[in-house]
C-alpha cells in the first residue's frame, strides 16, 4: 500500500461547507481511527515543525476512546526526535480517502516490549475524497491556465492569467498568486477564460468554493482555490471532457511505457 501525496501537508483555509472536509465530533473521529486500526493502514507521520517523516501504523485505541497508540521506530534517536516534536502530522488513506490529523502531546511508551507513542485523540480530522480533490492534475508542460478579469478601483478591469492545477467537468483548482487576487468562498469571477490545449478559449463564470494551503516537502507552499463552473456556453462541457479524456490517455500511455 502507498500513501498518495504523503510528502504534502494540506490545510483547509476556507470552505463554503467546512463540515464536508473537517470532522470535529470526537465520536466520529474515534470511529474513523478505529476503522484505520482495523484496516492496518500505513501512516506517514511528519515531525512538526520540520520535514522529517516516519512511516508507522496505528497499534491500538484506548478502551475509553480518549487516546491512541502509534507504532514507534527501531531507532532510539528517531523516537527521541518524535517525542520532542511539537506535533506529529499524520497522513493515511481509508477506502481511497485521504485522512490527515495532528497528534499532540505524544509520549514514548513501551507496548509489549516495543516502543510506541501514546497521544490524545486528535481534535480534528481532515478527509479528502479523490473525486472532490484529486481530479485530473494538469501537466505543467501544457500550460493550462485561466484568465480572470479583475476589477480596478477606477472601475476598469485588468487581466490575470493563473495556472490551473487540476480540472474536472464541474470546475477547476487554481494556483492563487501571493498578492493581487483575493479568493474566498463565494467570490465570483465573471468573464473568465479557460485556456486548454488545441481548444478555443472557453468563457465561464467561476465561483470559489474552497481554499487549501498545500505545503510540499522542502517547505514550498501553494494556495489552491477550488472553483465551480457556472454559465458555461453550449458545447463547453463537451470540450472540457474531451481534453480530460485526451490527457488521461496520454498519461496512461506514458505510465505503461515506464513498466
Amino acid at each position: 500500500m502507498t500513501i498518495d501525496q504523503e510528502d504534502t501537508r494540506i490545510e483547509l483555509i476556507h470552505a463554503d461547507d467546512e463540515a464536508k472536509y473537517v470532522l470535529r465530533d470526537a465520536r466520529e473521529i474515534l470511529a474513523i481511527v478505529r476503522n484505520l486500526l482495523g484496516a492496518r493502514a500505513l501512516v506517514s507521520a511528519r515531525l512538526a515543525p520540520g520535514n522529517e517523516s516516519v512511516l508507522s501504523t496505528l497499534v491500538a485505541v484506548a478502551e475509553d476512546g480518549t487516546s491512541l497508540l502509534l507504532d514507534g521506530s527501531a531507532d532510539p534517536l528517531q523516537n527521541q526526535r518524535m517525542e520532542r516534536a511539537d506535533a506529529l502530522d499524520c497522513v493515511t488513506q481509508l477506502d481511497k480517502v485521504r485522512i490527515q490529523f495532528l497528534l499532540r502531546g505524544q509520549r514514548l511508551v513501551e507496548d509489549g516490549g516495543s516502543p510506541g507513542f501514546r497521544a490524545p485523540l486528535p481534535e480534528a480530522l481532515l478527509r479528502l475524497q479523490r473525486r472532490e480533490f484529486y481530479r485530473l492534475q494538469t501537466p505543467i508542460s501544457e500550460g493550462v491556465s485561466c484568465t480572470l478579469a479583475l476589477p480596478r478601483v477606477d472601475g476598469s478591469r485588468r487581466e490575470a492569467e493563473l495556472r490551473i492545477l487540476d480540472i474536472s467537468g464541474g470546475g477547476v483548482a487554481i494556483a492563487v498568486p501571493p498578492v493581487g487576487v483575493h479568493f474566498e468562498p463565494g467570490t465570483e469571477f465573471p468573464d473568465s477564460l479557460l485556456r486548454l490545449p488545441d481548444t478555443a478559449p472557453i468563457s465561464a463564470r467561476l465561483v470559489v468554493r474552497n481554499l487549501f494551503r498545500i505545503t510540499r516537502r522542502g517547505g514550498a507552499e501553494v494556495l489552491r482555490a477550488g472553483c465551480e463552473f457556472a454559465d458555461l456556453p453550449r458545447g463547453a462541457e463537451d470540450a472540457i471532457q474531451r481534453y480530460i479524456l485526451r490527457a488521461e490517455r496520454t498519461r496512461n500511455a506514458r505510465e505503461r511505457g515506464r513498466l
